[in-house]
């Protein structure tokens, strides 16, 4: 368990998270490099899964991603790129010059056990999310509480990008945290709290695993590496986890999430703004934490809300389990 305060960039609320340290505009001559990258892509295209950085003349965009990189580990740990010029694509153009972004940033990785989903659409269906029933919460339009991605399996992701193809009707306003920030508000209000988020909770696994293998996952929100803090949070799925337990939380743990969403719901942690087409979140998923708000969408399908989401991890197996 780490005692100290976090003081560094990384520890921002929503007082100091200063647009000029997170907002990343893509300039003049990564656009440039990006339109003949789609140009050479609609003259020979490949399935976006098999789009190669190293196939397209890129340096200026190699350079930017560098540059993001940085600031994802040892600054913000989270930038607003600003912005690809989706009105000149198709969504499926859009998404290849996305995927050869994240490319630059870091390695893709599996979001789905069974299929191997390399890109996920971040769409409301209709459907209902449940404790057991594997419906994450983005499939539907209900607030999502700030979380980091996959915290209810071993491998999460370290980065997690979200770009924007269409926004919703109204709401679905996008929030970040900072979890160091949190950590430290957490510290100074409760150290019992804190120790007690040092040591395991159940998360369901929301079905990606095998069948003969159990729903729930057991890990501690936050835990002290090499120097680094590492968090895995995800409220929805920590509560679902104790549904599917079939026992009760401890009190202590009870007190630690009870703290957790008080804190959360504290406006001056949590940073707010409205992703408009074409923006792309780039986060680090250990770092910092993201939600958004309850929507509501447009009647027509093509012009309902639509987020396309890409993990990142340079370690291990591309699949699923890392």
């Amino acid at each position: 368990m780490y005692t100290g305060v976090f003081e560094g960039a990384e520890a921002w609320t929503e007082a100091t998270f200063d647009p000029a340290h997170w907002r990343v505009t893509l300039p003049a001559e990564c656009r440039a490099e990006i339109g003949a990258a789609l140009a050479q892509y609609r003259n020979n295209p490949l399935p976006t899964v098999l789009l190669d950085p190293a196939d397209f003349a890129l340096p200026a965009c190699v350079a930017l991603m560098r540059r993001v990189r940085r600031q994802l580990e040892d600054g913000s740990r989270f930038a607003l790129l600003d912005r690809l010029p989706v009105e000149d694509m198709t969504p499926e153009e859009a998404k290849a010059i996305y995927w050869l972004l994240c490319s630059l940033l870091a390695r893709p990785v599996a979001q789905k056990l069974i299929d191997g989903t390399m890109i996920y659409d971040v769409l409301d269906t209709g459907v209902v999310a449940t404790a057991g029933s594997g419906i994450r919460p983005d499939k539907t339009n209900i607030e999502i509480v700030p979380h980091n991605d996959n915290s209810y399996n071993p491998t999460p992701p370290n980065f997690v990008g979200l770009l924007c193809l269409r926004a919703a009707r109204s709401g679905g306003l996008s929030r970040v945290v900072s979890f160091h920030a949190l950590h430290n508000r957490l510290r100074a209000r409760s150290q019992n709290a804190l120790a007690r988020l040092y040591e395991p909770f159940w998360f369901d696994r929301q079905r990606e695993h095998l069948p003969d293998e159990p729903p729930i996952h057991a890990a501690p929100v936050f835990a002290y590496e090499q120097g680094r803090l590492l968090t895995r949070l995800a409220l929805f799925q920590m509560k679902n986890g104790t549904v599917l337990r079939g026992e009760p939380l401890d009190e202590a743990g009870r007190v630690a999430v009870a703290a957790v969403e008080a804190a959360l719901a504290e406006p001056d942690l949590c940073a707010s703004f409205t992703m408009v087409p074409g923006q792309i979140q780039l986060l680090n998923n250990l770092a910092v934490g993201h939600s958004r708000t309850a929507f509501v969408d447009h009647d027509a399908p093509e012009q309902r809300r639509h987020v396309v989401r890409i993990w990142m991890r340079d370690h291990g197996h591309r699949g699923y389990r890392g």
